[in-house]
């Protein structure tokens, strides 16, 4: 009972945190992937915060960006169907220890003012990060350690193609929206958002107070200004920046500034106001800038002129840039100041261009996707483009069903009708014909606490003779009692039946009053040891570390272990059946492949041993193929293909033919039958049939 209460906490542990990750994930690599320039400007803070910037090549935080939400995203979908548990659980426990101590160190000295984990879907502080990632972390170790009980949706042969599809999907989304701008627009700038609104302060909130500092040049001397005390022209513009002078309610839009650098005039309230239409073409460094479409952006501005409509470049660049950019362009539009991380804010492109109304944003266009002379074919108010565009946030999540959720919904509809039907099919072929499989058939009794010495020597004696005329197609075991095993050893023909013991102890020697080492047990001449017994389990709490101790010392003193392993009747009404034996593989599962090869697999329904109830032969080969597959996930398909899995579970010479015709069932452990050589030699015979 208490290792069965031990296991559904595990199991709990293994789930939960995986549900847990798996939509933080989730969510946080598919925010990224939608906005990679936004990600790309907070890997830049990161680095400049840190003095890193220089260390990296330019292209660096935006491929750094796309590649990390792509294994955010990755880790996230994996978690949540299942699938690549050990690669997904280490990612996302790296990430967490990585992350946690980065994110405390944000809290306290607060060099970046967001972590920028959610992107701007979800702005958090520093101190509510810090207290996320203490979570995640948490649900990472559990998730990291208790992998093998996080339950599948998707089957093992499946599982490439989810991890293929996902790769590709946000690989693909990320690349979409850095050349036509994010499909989902988190930030106030959306299409449809008025500017001035988004400004507003609600009557009776007390504002932040901010103030635009502008660094000035003159004569070599550098120096600071605000809009009260900007100076006169000889001064050259360098660059600009908007402090918080005083925390107040801060609405969605605070730092929309805009000043004309021809007057120095703030102009902001003049164009939002504007019941005419604006061209803004924003690039918040001009000297980095993409001019690939410069043709296009000059079009459009002649097309502004000639209907009347307004046209302005907003930028933070220095004037010399700005001249720089007019030679290289021949750009004749007004030119303007303003904060640049507004403008990275505002169109996720440089150069982007913005359309506006009387301060509500129409529409947004990246470099790649700017209208041409086959769209402006007229004035604005008669053309779509001078409407708003209509594309809710329901019809982006309803591509993203399309393209993403559907496809894998397909992918688990045909897992689940085709491929688990198939294997369940192959699974009920009747192949007593074995000829290719490498692994053993075995036929292992346990003798368990019966016969006395002298019984034993008898029964020992008995099944030798039975023996003595033929040549089993299965190898022979029993396992016997401590003190038949010096006696019984030397009895029999070792090339036709090996000898065993029925446990032995997790310490190699020393003042256990009672114990009986492995190197005891191998001394008398036994080769092989039954480990994790389900009664071992049940009587005497022998847990999972403890059978990783058994393990090891009786592979490092030469004995075969026979490693049981079932679940009780309740687990099998829950259908808990996978997870049980996953779980009880841990104690060897830390073994070497090496190692692990030389054992001996046991499966036993705990609900059929010694009730006269039997699992069904399908229900039998459902199992044991299950117990192949995590073996061959652990240590690869051959090692998988060559280990026996023996039944033990009420195996009778009645029903033994029937069980071991299965292709994953290589023999039995048998229990009472194995106290009669007449039962023991009919189950044995199952195999000469």
């Amino acid at each position: 009972m208490k290792d069965k209460n031990l296991h559904i906490i595990q199991e709990v542990v293994a789930n939960t945190g995986r549900f847990i990750l798996a939509a933080s994930f989730i969510f946080s690599g598919f925010v990224k992937a939608v906005d990679p320039l936004g990600f790309q400007y907070k890997i830049q803070d990161y680095l400049a915060a840190f003095g890193m910037a220089s260390w990296f090549p330019s292209f660096f935080p935006l491929l750094g960006g796309i590649v990390l939400s792509s294994v955010e995203f990755f880790i996230g979908i994996s978690l949540f169907f299942g699938t690549r548990r050990t690669v997904a659980s280490s990612l996302a426990l790296m990430l967490m220890i990585f992350m946690t101590p980065l994110t405390l160190y944000l809290a306290l000295f607060d060099p970046v003012s967001d972590c920028g984990c959610f992107g701007d879907a979800w702005v958090l502080t520093n101190w509510e990060t810090f207290g996320k990632n203490v979570v995640l972390l948490l649900a990472a170790v559990g998730t990291f350690r208790y992998r093998k009980m996080v339950f599948r949706f998707i089957s093992v042969k499946m599982e490439w193609l989810v991890s293929l599809y996902t790769l590709f999907f946000v690989f693909t989304l990320s690349f979409y929206c850095l050349d036509r701008l994010p499909v989902l627009d988190f930030r106030p700038y959306k299409i449809g958002k008025n500017i001035s609104e988004g400004m507003t302060i609600p009557d009776g909130a007390k504002p932040s107070v901010y103030e635009s500092i502008f660094v000035l040049e003159k004569n070599g001397e550098k120096k600071e200004f605000t809009l009260d005390n900007y100076p006169d022209s000889t001064w050259t513009f360098v660059d600009t920046r908007t402090v918080l002078k005083e925390k107040g309610y801060e609405p969605p839009i605070h730092d929309f500034s805009i000043m004309d650098l021809n007057t120095g005039d703030d102009i902001t309230e003049d164009v939002l106001t504007d019941m005419g239409y604006t061209f803004l073409l924003v690039a918040h460094r001009i000297e980095e800038a993409d001019d690939s479409n410069i043709d296009l952006i000059n079009e459009i501005y002649d097309y502004s002129v000639e209907h009347g409509y307004r046209f302005y470049c907003l930028t933070s660049s220095p004037e010399e840039q700005i001249e720089l950019w007019k030679d290289k362009t021949g750009a004749e539009y007004p030119f303007c100041q303003m904060d640049d991380i507004t403008l990275k804010t505002m169109v996720r492109s440089n150069p982007g261009l913005m359309l506006i109304k009387n301060g509500t944003i129409l529409n947004k266009w990246s470099d790649e996707d700017i209208p041409d002379e086959y769209v402006l074919t007229d004035k604005l108010e008669n053309l779509p483009l001078g409407q708003q565009k209509l594309e809710s946030d329901f019809h982006t999540v309803g591509y993203v069903f399309l393209w993403f959720v559907i496809p894998l919904l397909l992918v688990l509809g045909v897992d689940v009708l085709v491929i688990r039907r198939r294997e369940r099919k192959k699974s009920f072929i009747n192949p007593l014909n074995k000829e290719n499989k490498m692994r053993k058939n075995i036929v292992a009794g346990n003798w368990k606490m019966n016969k006395t010495l002298q019984e034993g020597i008898a029964l020992a004696k008995e099944l030798n003779e039975a023996l003595a005329n033929e040549k089993p197609n299965c190898d022979v075991i029993i396992c016997t009692p401590f003190i038949h095993l010096a006696s019984v050893t030397p009895l029999v023909d070792a090339a036709k039946i090996g000898v065993g013991a029925e446990n032995c102890a997790d310490k190699a020697s020393g003042a256990y009053t009672g114990e009986v080492s492995a190197e005891m047990v191998a001394s008398t001449g036994a080769k092989y040891v039954i480990l994790g017994h389900s009664e071992r389990r049940a009587y005497y709490g022998e847990t999972v570390a403890i059978l990783e101790e058994k393990v090891k010392l009786a592979l490092a003193n030469g004995l075969t272990p026979i490693f049981c392993i079932g679940e009780v009747l309740e687990e099998r009404e829950a259908n808990k059946q996978n997870e049980v034996v996953a779980a009880q593989m841990a104690s060897v599962f830390s073994l070497s492949a090496e190692d692990f090869s030389k054992i001996i697999l046991a499966y036993e329904p705990v609900w059929a041993i010694g009730t006269g109830k039997t699992a069904t032969p399908e229900q039998a080969q459902e199992i044991h193929a299950f117990i192949r597959s995590i073996v061959a996930d652990k240590y690869g398909k051959e090692i998988a293909d060559n280990t026996s899995i023996l039944y033990g579970g009420s195996c009778k010479p009645s029903n033994a033919k029937e069980l071991f015709a299965n292709p994953d069932v290589d023999g039995g452990l048998i229990g009472g039958a194995a106290l009669k050589v007449a039962d023991f030699k009919g189950i044995i015979d199952a195999f000469n049939a």
